[in-house]
């Protein structure tokens, strides 16, 4: 296992720039996920780590080395591509052993490495089969089976899941992070999904337009936004975000055409900062209904079970609200709703930054 440093790294295809001077430290074991929309330079990322893409400038280390100009084959690393990658041709056992009998290790060593990898993964009884009698998800472990055989210092993922249906995603979300804690090998993993991101990185880094908005623990990322962007990306349903000014009572919001003005009631608020423009963000879950709040009208109601999630429009804005209770009331009438004042949100709104308070 290894550390992986990446210190002002930068990627430029002619004269445009993608990556920005990136700078990330991976721990020694830790689980790191690289997040964001498309195009925002994460998997490029991770080939530069791999290897695959030439760095344009700064220094990528793992461990005490320099990897910038060495050969992927020689930077210790395992890869797992989102398309799996395996040859067709080649049975399970065939396919997990290939990079070792590259390497020309001993058939004792490549047996155990492979037996030990195909226990790990539930694949003993498949080592047999070829991949087209495979199903996605054990395709996908007998891809992470080679990576795992290799026994390298540092794993990267490249979207792995992207190809599996939303139930197999779940369960191999949780394969994945239950085979790090028992491997305890350093990890980066690139995704678009912020669920991914949330249920099993140690480390987020949230990308976008080949900068770091922030990075830090999920749940501190969920908690305190560096920016809007991170705000509305983390977390599903995502923040609402309004658009308004701070007063001496709270948040009043701007009105739509022919709307009265609401004033939101928010947490502590900055010193001197009465009639500042700025955004107040309040996720769904945070939204409680209150005989004494906020009238809303009911725009669609979505029954999920466990909770109930509702589109209302309050002083000409949409919000998302997220109950646990069973909402009874149908489009077009009304609720009542308050902002739970202890994890209200306030950003800059001309910076998008983070007001503290």
């Amino acid at each position: 296992m290894a550390s992986v440093q990446i210190a002002d790294v930068r990627k430029a295809y002619g004269t445009t720039q993608v990556i920005h001077g990136v700078d990330i430290d991976i721990d020694d074991g830790e689980f790191v996920i690289l997040v964001g929309p498309s195009g925002c330079g994460k998997s490029t990322l991770l080939r530069m780590i791999a290897g695959l893409e030439n760095i344009s400038g700064g220094e990528i280390r793992i461990g005490p080395r320099v990897v910038n100009d060495v050969p992927p084959k020689e930077r210790d690393i395992a890869m797992v591509f989102q398309n799996y990658a395996l040859y067709p041709h080649m049975t399970v056992a065939a396919n997990m052993a290939f990079s070792m009998k590259l390497r020309k290790a001993p058939k004792a060593e490549i047996d155990e490495r492979v037996g030990k990898a195909a226990g790990i993964l539930g694949l003993d009884k498949l080592l047999d089969r070829y991949p087209r009698q495979l199903s996605g998800g054990q395709r996908q472990r007998v891809a992470m089976g080679r990576a795992i055989v290799r026994d390298p210092q540092v794993f990267l993922f490249d979207e792995p899941l992207s190809n599996l249906d939303a139930k197999l995603r779940v369960q191999m979300r949780t394969e994945i992070k239950e085979l790090h804690q028992r491997l305890k090998t350093t990890t980066v993993y690139v995704t678009h999904d912020q669920i991914e991101a949330m249920t099993m990185a140690d480390k987020i880094v949230v990308m976008h337009d080949g900068i770091v908005e922030q990075m830090g623990a999920p749940l501190e990322l969920y908690d305190r936004p560096a920016n809007l962007f991170v705000a509305a990306f983390i977390g599903s349903p995502s923040m609402n975000l309004l658009k308004g000014t701070i007063t001496a009572g709270g948040f009043e919001t701007d009105g739509g055409a022919g709307q009265p003005k609401v004033v939101w009631p928010i947490g502590n608020r900055p010193a001197g900062s009465d009639g500042k423009a700025a955004v107040f963000g309040i996720r769904p879950e945070h939204i409680q209904l209150d005989d004494n709040g906020l009238q809303a009208e009911v725009v669609v109601v979505e029954p999920m079970g466990s909770e109930t999630q509702v589109v209302v429009r309050c002083g000409g804005q949409s919000l998302t609200c997220v109950f646990r209770e069973r909402i009874m009331a149908k489009p077009g009438e009304f609720i009542r709703i308050t902002p739970d004042t202890n994890v209200t949100h306030l950003f800059d709104a001309g910076t998008g930054k983070r007001i503290v308070t």
